[in-house]
């Protein structure tokens, strides 16, 4: 992997409308835009917050995605993991600007302007699969889908045809897994769709005072996509997304495959069982909601550096929280979508929402590119076998070490290199040999 520099988690803020049961009972507004500004002001004067992006009640979906989301498909594609969430309250918006339920739509001629931001992602990584055949900048591509839900605290697979229960394990970098959860190749926007349309169908939702449709499960919509990149195909330098620098620096793969994952988290809304009417199992459901929310604003707050310097971040105290490990301090450029209510009745939800994502913006990641690790192997016994040739044939490489020899010349047992030449091609042949096995 490439190494990168720290980044911090970018953060836009979305006011969504008054809905109509707010305007039936003559409800105020709490909250508004600053013009011209990244800045919101609650209530009266009272309270000023600043972020990367503020989009006001009547801004459109299309400016939502182009200004925060679409930049960072330049990341994805140059195999860095990227991660988008929605936090907030429930009923404030979170499914409408995600596009968690825009299944039906399958290309970019089929997006409408309420369309989200799930379908648009997908209709413009494929368009850009064809664009990267067409200029010959990689060899292929493979597109995997995986799509969950953790309800109840319980992590169940959208996708599975007979629902079972996944459980969270570690590999050997650390890395978190979700055991059982099924990946899909996809090779279009169409099938890749199909897929969210059926775990969005698959997905709980349930009724309550606060939203006729309320999600009541977190949900977790992953792309993963393994590119294989033409010869001498490097990685650009970019300062342009709304994530940040890409590392930083120029990374050549020459003929390498990079793997990157795409997070599309919509999580379920916080609520308040007093203005909810929740019963039964709608009550156990917001419990749980609430108690995986708040894992994750105090893992939010350690990082920020409220836990104090090198304290003790408790990713382990809920499944979100180490599912959202990479993406909050780890490997991943990551971008939270904070919506909020402006109605005077959400006083309270809305400032905890903005206090949450305000923390948000102090969090430093450190995205790479993720380069295949047999890949690198092989780059670097070809690399060994290169410089041993040029010993052999009597030149040290550029920048080496002419062990005090005259004009450069290398004086060297020609038959010892010969031996480990051969030596590192056959470790080579065995690599790739492995490396296609596994594949196979």
């Amino acid at each position: 992997m490439s190494a990168g520099g720290d980044m911090s988690v970018k953060v836009a803020v979305r006011i969504r409308p008054l809905v109509p049961i707010e305007l039936d009972q003559a409800c105020g507004r709490c909250l508004d835009k600053v013009k011209g500004e990244p800045q919101v002001i609650l209530g009266e004067g009272e309270k000023a917050f600043t972020f990367d992006q503020v989009y006001d009640s009547d801004s459109k979906q299309v400016d939502i995605y182009t200004a925060t989301v679409q930049p960072l498909l330049g990341s994805f594609f140059q195999g860095i993991n990227v991660t988008v969430f929605a936090y907030g309250q429930t009923g404030s918006g979170k499914t409408h600007t995600m596009g968690t339920n825009d299944g039906k739509v399958v290309g970019l001629e089929e997006i409408t302007d309420d369309a989200g931001i799930i379908p648009r992602i997908v209709a413009e990584t494929f368009q850009r699969i064809e664009q990267e055949r067409i200029n010959g900048t990689a060899v292929s591509h493979t597109v995997k889908v995986s799509f969950l839900e953790i309800h109840n605290d319980d992590i169940h697979d959208l996708l599975d045809s007979a629902p079972k229960t996944c459980t969270l394990r570690e590999d050997t970098s650390g890395a978190v897994l979700v055991s059982g959860l099924e990946e899909f190749v996809v090779n279009s926007s169409r099938e890749l769709l199909e897929c969210l349309g059926r775990g969005s169908h698959n997905r709980a939702t349930a009724s309550t005072c606060m939203n006729a449709v309320s999600s009541r499960s977190h949900a977790v919509f992953t792309i993963t996509m393994e590119k294989t990149c033409a010869t001498s195909a490097s990685v650009p330098s970019s300062d342009d997304t709304p994530a940040g620098p890409d590392c930083g620096c120029t990374a050549a793969l020459d003929g390498s495959t990079v793997v990157a994952r795409l997070h599309l988290v919509d999580l379920a809304g916080s609520e308040r069982a007093k203005r909810t009417k929740a019963e039964g199992q709608r009550l156990k459901e917001g419990i749980n909601i609430n108690k995986g929310l708040l894992a994750l604003g105090n893992v939010i707050s350690a990082l920020s550096g409220e836990g104090g310097v090198g304290g003790h971040v408790p990713y382990r105290d809920s499944k979100l929280t180490r599912m959202l490990q990479d993406s909050l301090g780890g490997n991943s450029k990551t971008v939270m979508i904070a919506c909020v209510s402006p109605a005077d009745s959400n006083f309270e939800e809305t400032i905890n929402t903005l206090k949450y994502a305000n923390r948000a913006k102090n969090i430093k990641n450190k995205a790479v590119v993720n380069v295949s690790s047999s890949n690198a192997e092989i780059a670097s016994l070809r690399s060994h076998i290169m410089a041993l040739e040029a010993q052999l044939h009597g030149t040290a490489p550029a920048g080496g070490d002419s062990g005090g020899s005259s004009g450069g010349v290398m004086m060297v047992d020609s038959s010892c290199v010969k031996v480990e030449i051969l030596k590192s091609q056959r470790a080579t042949e065995f690599v790739v040999q492995m490396t296609t096995a596994l594949d196979f």
